[in-house]
């Protein structure tokens, strides 16, 4: 529970009293936002910007990490961890830049909604894959988790693991949960870049470096290897408990989804195709929402706060030893 300080107090008290009623309204206001203000920033999450160097990619990984008011990295209980992946041609920043994490994420724990949590907002040059320009799917796994969980004080545990991201982090994101669903308890997908059979010709992927052969060509190979089509089959004999047993032994990923009804790459159609794969083998634990909206920041503004919220009903709130 947050605590009030009490200069705060007394200047609340203050504003009810009648010695208030003689200064102007827009002094009063003014005060009002200051102390609001004032609360908000008593609050609020650090954000820090950091690189560490990457023995997949051969060359400093950059990204940015929020953490919690009050973070102490001695705590006895590990906080849980949520890794949101940018789009395509982004960067580590635009999370907190575009996106409003860092203040939705504030928000969130002021109202109880999510637990006090650590984001890791990774940088790829690739399209979250082991593509033609970087192994962005490998220095992940393999070099990413590793340092964070030896940096920070976050659970280690698929417990306490979420993994969410926009556009082309969408896609990255989904691959992840679908391919190793026994490191994370929970997904999201804003808008995925998951398109069947292929990107539509005005996607950056037919542009992208991760994705062009050495003649500058889409490699369809490479998509189709790396679209979460490829991972169902898998996934699904993962998480589907065998005859007799009442549980699998890796609980499926609860999947949340988000996309603009007036999204120029269509995303609202392909994200319906998902959910529907999706449902055929997990039918309790997917989500769909629709905005009005593109494939914008707007959209993903808008639809963060669900996201998060539902990522965090799964989020910790699985036995330990998963």
């Amino acid at each position: 529970m947050a605590i009030i300080p009490g200069g705060v107090l007394s200047l609340l008290a203050f504003f009810r009293s009648r010695r208030c009623s003689r200064f102007p309204v827009v002094i009063k206001l003014a005060a009002l936002l200051g102390l609001w203000g004032l609360f908000n920033t008593a609050i609020a999450g650090e954000v820090q910007h950091h690189t560490f160097d990457s023995p997949t990619l051969g060359h400093s990984y950059p990204y940015t990490v929020y953490l919690p008011d009050g973070y102490d990295a001695q705590a006895s209980t590990p906080y849980p961890v949520v890794y949101m992946l940018h789009g395509s041609f982004g960067n580590e920043r635009d999370w907190v830049a575009k996106g409003n994490l860092a203040q939705t994420a504030d928000r969130l724990i002021r109202a109880g909604h999510i637990p006090p949590a650590v984001f890791i907002m990774p940088g790829s040059r690739s399209w979250w894959i082991d593509g033609h320009n970087e192994a962005a799917r490998s220095a992940f796994f393999n070099d990413l988790l590793p340092h964070v969980e030896a940096t920070y004080r976050v659970g280690q545990t698929r417990a306490l693991r979420g993994v969410g991201g926009l556009s082309a982090g969408g896609f990255g994101a989904l691959n992840f949960a679908l391919e190793k669903p026994e490191l994370f308890a929970a997904v999201a997908a804003l808008s995925p870049a998951s398109y069947v059979p292929y990107p539509p010709p005005n996607s950056s992927a037919h542009r992208h470096p991760a994705l062009l052969d050495e003649q500058g060509n889409f490699d369809t190979a490479l998509w189709e290897q790396h679209n979460y089509t490829a991972y169902l089959e898998a996934y699904r004999i993962k998480v589907t408990p065998r005859p007799g047993d009442e549980q699998s032994d890796v609980p499926p990923v609860p999947l949340y989804i988000s996309a603009g009804r007036r999204d120029v790459y269509d995303a609202e159609f392909h994200a319906r195709q998902l959910r529907q794969a999706m449902e055929r083998i997990q039918p309790n634990d997917v989500r769909l929402d629709l905005y009005p909206g593109g494939h914008t920041w707007r959209v993903w503004r808008a639809s963060l706060p669900a996201a998060l919220t539902f990522m965090f009903q799964h989020i910790g709130s699985a036995p330990t030893g998963q």
